[in-house]
């Protein structure tokens, strides 16, 4: 009589053999709450140009607020898909981002000299934005599924690499120099939690640094912003023009701020007053009090998300929930540090603060993302 003796099935991840339990419901309570300040300080910060162009102090408001209704539905959805759906999305999700980059210099829509935006009637989509996500999920796949080539460079170094640099050549003709610098800091702090040779860290460094200062010199418009980095009174009227506004916001809001609604900068100073520029006008509005506790709101919930990725039984599943931990907190740094002036302007949006449909949609997939995985994280 013959046997026939078959391999033992190889165990399940340990994601799969324990059912998913209830979201993080810190995390949610600090996702809603910011979600609420971006709303009073949009409302606040765009009511005068909302009049000027629209003659109604509501029109960025009720944008703002469908968005974050469509966003509502995504992250609810996300917070309950199956892990496996999500895992498959690694090929398509950067697959599509670099078609619709690829896209954005041939049907794009131009606004002051930069073709980011593709014009769906309803809203205008920035690839850039959920690029970032899709770039996440594919590196994490690779770090986490590959492990034994991230110690070559070859094999471990190149092909994300390649994909990253094909996403950063797409934005430079946009041109959005942020965005890809975005990019490549994402890129790089998820090789560094991927156990990734230091020599090879070194390399990349060299070669980000390399490219960066080779980008800067070849555009006028760009040493134009980094002379005015250093000494932005110097050009106040010209490339120091916001900062120095936004500076001038700042000392105006004192301690306890003018209160709310009450900005004179909004008025016509500060250009960008609910996007990018929103910071300074929560601190001329609210005052060092104010804006420190936005600030500690930021940090109360990065260090959720933090503790989420920490607690993932999966290495997969840990470095994409820190790889979208670090593009929010990547995006509040920058904007913040445009703000107090630490960094060239860069048309960084702040996460869940900052009036555009692209934006929020981005950040809210990010947290739903996170809000999914904390249903698996193991104390």
């Amino acid at each position: 009589m013959n046997i026939r003796r078959t391999k033992p099935a190889p165990p399940p991840a340990p994601a799969e053999t324990t059912p998913p339990g209830p979201v993080d419901w810190w995390l949610l309570f600090l996702f809603l709450l910011l979600l609420c300040v971006g709303l009073l300080a949009v409302l606040s910060a765009s009511g005068p140009e909302s009049v000027k162009k629209y003659h109604t102090s509501y029109h960025f408001f009720k944008n703002q607020l469908i968005f974050m209704s469509m966003g509502g539905i995504v992250v609810t959805m996300l917070c309950w898909l199956p892990r496996s759906f999500i895992n498959r999305l690694h090929y398509w999700g950067i697959g599509i981002s670099i078609v619709l980059l690829a896209l954005c210099p041939i049907i794009g829509k131009t606004i002051k000299g930069a073709t980011r935006w593709i014009d769906l009637q309803f809203v205008m989509l920035q690839p850039m934005e959920f690029t970032r996500v899709a770039l996440v999920i594919y590196v994490a796949y690779f770090l986490g599924t590959k492990k034994g080539m991230v110690k070559e460079i070859m094999r471990g170094l190149v092909p994300p690499g390649i994909v990253t640099g094909v996403i950063c050549g797409l934005l430079l003709l946009q041109p959005d120099y942020g965005g890809a610098a975005i990019m490549c800091m994402l890129v790089f702090f998820l090789f560094l939690a991927g156990e990734t040779k230091g020599s090879h860290l070194i390399i990349m460094l060299l070669f980000l640094a390399i490219g960066g200062v080779i980008l800067i010199l070849i555009e006028p418009y760009r040493m134009a912003r980094l002379i005015s980095f250093f000494d932005p009174f110097a050009d106040s009227r010209g490339s120091g023009y916001q900062v120095v506004q936004a500076f001038l916001a700042l000392g105006s809001g004192g301690i306890f701020g003018v209160g709310l609604g009450g900005s004179v900068q909004k008025l016509k100073a500060l250009p960008e007053a609910h996007n990018d520029f929103i910071m300074a006008i929560i601190g001329e509005e609210t005052g060092f009090v104010g804006i420190t506790f936005v600030v500690c709101l930021f940090a109360a919930f990065f260090w959720r998300c933090y503790k989420v990725a920490l607690a993932q039984p999966v290495l997969r599943d840990k470095l994409t929930a820190y790889g979208l931990t670090v593009a929010m907190a990547l995006s509040f740094t920058m904007n913040l540090a445009v703000i107090l002036g630490a960094m060239p302007p860069k048309g960084v949006a702040m996460p869940f603060i900052s009036y555009g449909g692209s934006s929020l949609l981005s950040n809210m997939i990010c947290a739903g993302l996170l809000l999914h995985y904390s249903r698996t994280a193991r104390e």
